[in-house]
């Protein structure tokens, strides 16, 4: 990842949790079948920070309290510049390839499934998004969060370049 990773302390947070998806795993044994539940959750404060966590257990509660615990863990910081993203991204995790662009005031996020939930967790309101390849929602949740996390800050870039944020902006 090009952009530094921007961990995050949950404590203080007020955190939503949104679960993306939920598999029942059956296991055959000489004694007969054991179900299982795999829950796939992301926990984010709509202000900027998100995580992602995958829960496993004979309950589906508990596979998704799990999940939420282990996402807990998983906080990043992204940045989010007038509920938008700052620029054009793209990303790849298995089989999943996201593409976000930033949408002008008003547009929504438009996306799907599991980038959605991931999206909305972060708190960005206007966003053009398109996976193509694997539909497997545990892949578009890490390959959107790799393509968040590859974002670069208007302020570092700036920085970097030596100019004043505004004129990142202007071109």
């Amino acid at each position: 990842m090009s952009g530094t990773i921007r961990k995050v302390n949950p404590t203080g947070l007020d955190l939503k949790d949104r679960l993306v998806a939920i598999n029942r795993v059956t296991k055959v044994t000489k004694g007969g079948r054991t179900f299982t539940f795999s829950a796939i959750v992301v926990v984010g404060d709509e202000n900027g920070v998100v995580g992602y966590g995958l829960g496993k257990a004979s309950e589906v509660t508990a596979a998704i309290t799990k999940g939420v615990e282990e996402a807990k863990k998983n906080l990043y910081k992204i940045p989010v510049h007038n509920k938008t993203i700052p620029h054009e991204q793209d990303a790849k995790y298995g089989g999943a390839k996201v593409w976000i662009k930033p949408a002008t005031p008003g547009t929504g996020v438009k996306a799907g499934g599991a980038m959605r939930q991931v999206l909305e967790g972060v708190g960005i309101h206007d966003l053009l998004a398109k996976s193509k390849g694997s539909s497997n929602p545990h892949n578009l949740v890490k390959a959107t969060m790799a393509a968040l996390l590859e974002l670069r800050d208007p302020a570092t870039v700036a920085q970097h370049r030596g100019i004043s944020v505004q004129k990142v902006f202007k071109g």
